[in-house]
């Protein structure tokens, strides 16, 4: 029997409501900059551990300062002990931070629209976790709006040509080429990330969604202090850390690499309010459209292109088909 106290709904099995289409469009236009943004202003030659430290902490302040604003700080509070801190954050938090210092070894190896199209094998990872962790199962017609989703990201990027709809045989010879850095430190960390992201994803919609449901702040400050303690542990026999002590905690560091750093913190946040709000699996039609707006960022000076509009399309179309074609209840069979 489900619980009406429950202020979120259960993706998958209602609409989406105002709250998250809100945090969904905000999403969006994070994810999109922030490959951008990474790239620019985060020095190649900086401790990756120590950007992800400061990432943390930054993200800390500001959850705590929107619950505050909340003025829910109360009731999120009431009961909470260490332990319920251990047991709600402590594997989602040890995931994030690995996924974390993956995507940043990715975002440096990657131009920022192919990282995002990577980046959406993390929505298909999210419906078999989701499935796995909380039994939530998609309809026949929700899994075809998740292979919708994913063909329109290879159609914004360009790996699905037009001729693919149109039954033509492409116009040139497709070139491959194997590069074993580029493979290594950029698509692989990135899978990696994806699927770590969608694992953390399902875990975190259980805490937030279920009974006894966290609230989104302070469940973002608790990930952030169990991140934090797990990550500087780590320092101690990492690479980083002997990194850190040879050449200093601000090694490399600009006053400009605190914009990508910024801008990562509000997303994390943003992160949680979506998944509260529409879920792990729904996150991902938000990085879908960040996906096209990266692209139009991109293709500024040349246009809108007929891969971006298709692409685009597709998304809204396999977001309408995923929110209006809910799976049905198991009902159980009554004994006589």
């Amino acid at each position: 029997m489900t619980s009406k106290s429950e202020t979120a709904p259960k993706s998958g099995n209602k609409s989406l409501s105002r709250e998250a289409i809100f945090f969904m469009l905000l999403l969006a236009i994070q994810f999109s900059v922030q490959p951008i943004l990474t790239k620019r202003y985060t020095p190649s030659d900086v401790c990756k551990s120590s950007v992800i430290l400061i990432s943390e902490v930054v993200k800390f302040f500001i959850a705590f300062g929107m619950l505050l604003v909340s003025g829910g700080i109360k009731p999120a509070v009431q009961g909470w002990t260490i332990y319920s801190w251990i047991s709600v954050a402590g594997v989602p938090a040890v995931l994030y931070a690995v996924q974390n210092v993956a995507a940043l070894l990715a975002y440096q190896h990657l131009d920022g629209l192919t990282f995002n199209v990577l980046n959406q094998t993390k929505t298909l990872s999210a419906a078999l976790c989701c499935y796995l962790v909380m039994g939530r199962r998609q309809s026949k017609m929700q899994i075809l709006a998740l292979a919708l989703l994913l063909l329109s990201a290879l159609v914004l990027e360009g790996i699905v040509k037009m001729d693919f709809f149109v039954g033509q045989k492409p116009t040139s010879q497709l070139e491959l080429s194997f590069d074993p850095k580029h493979f290594s430190h950029g698509v692989a960390p990135c899978l990696l990330a994806s699927f770590i992201s969608g694992l953390a994803g399902a875990l975190s919609q259980k805490n937030l969604q279920g009974a006894g449901s966290r609230n989104p702040y302070l469940f973002s400050m608790e990930l952030c202090a169990f991140s934090v303690i797990s990550l500087g542990l780590s320092l101690i026999a990492s690479q980083d850390g002997q990194m850190i002590r040879e050449k200093g905690f601000w090694y490399g560091w600009t006053p400009m690499t605190m914009v990508p750093i910024v801008t990562n913190s509000v997303g994390g946040i943003i992160v949680g309010l979506v998944t509260k709000y529409a879920g792990a699996v729904r996150k991902g039609f938000g990085l879908i459209f960040g996906l096209f707006i990266s692209g139009l960022i991109q293709g500024r000076e040349t246009g809108v292109t007929t891969e971006q509009f298709i692409g685009g399309f597709l998304a809204g179309i396999s977001l309408w088909m995923h929110a209006t074609n809910p799976a049905a209840p198991i009902e159980k069979k009554k004994k006589d």
